[in-house]
């Protein structure tokens, strides 16, 4: 077991932040993955489009929804009580863009398994890619931007540190008390 103190848990909402660094390069990657089957038209995936796939997938499947439900059981709860209705606004629309990325990468999940090559398949991978990073892109900027500054003063020591524990708990992670 860990201590809470020695553990990045300690600031969850750092963590969260660090989490949209990673989106950002899980992003680059895939858009340099579709540029990379569109240099060899109609040639198989090849091992190191195999593994960016993989990799993106990984990533989109495991720490993505972990951070949406982050965000889910902690700020937008928060948000919703807090009785300001920009913010509650703000809330509802970073809530129904979770719900527009999961649909999205459903589609795009299926494609990044699949790498087809023909040249229909690689128009709509690059479609679904840029609809996916336009609407992340967006996303991030809100967060970042104005619903994580927002949220910051309301979040007392006792109530992020309720958060990092049910964070690391998500994450298999076990606290020393």
């Amino acid at each position: 077991m860990i201590r809470l103190e020695d553990s990045s848990y300690e600031q969850p909402m750092a963590l969260l932040q660090a989490c949209h660094e990673r989106v950002a390069r899980s992003l680059a990657l895939l858009q340099r993955l579709v540029a990379h089957l569109q240099a060899r038209p109609g040639q198989p995936a090849d091992a190191m489009a195999r593994s960016a796939a993989e990799d993106v997938r990984r990533y989109f499947e495991i720490a993505a929804p972990l951070h949406h439900q982050d965000e889910e059981l902690h700020l937008f709860p928060l948000a919703r009580a807090s009785g300001d209705p920009d913010l509650q606004g703000l809330c509802e629309t970073l809530a129904a863009q979770h719900v527009q990325m999961s649909t999205q990468w459903q589609d795009l999940s299926v494609q990044l398994q699949t790498l087809d090559t023909s040249p229909a398949a690689l128009a709509r991978l690059q479609h679904a890619v840029q609809a996916f990073s336009a609407l992340y892109a967006q996303h991030l900027t809100l967060e970042d931007g104005q619903f994580y500054p927002a949220l910051a003063p309301r979040l007392d020591a006792d109530l992020q540190r309720h958060m990092g524990l049910e964070m690391g708990a998500r994450r298999g992670l076990r606290f020393q008390p």
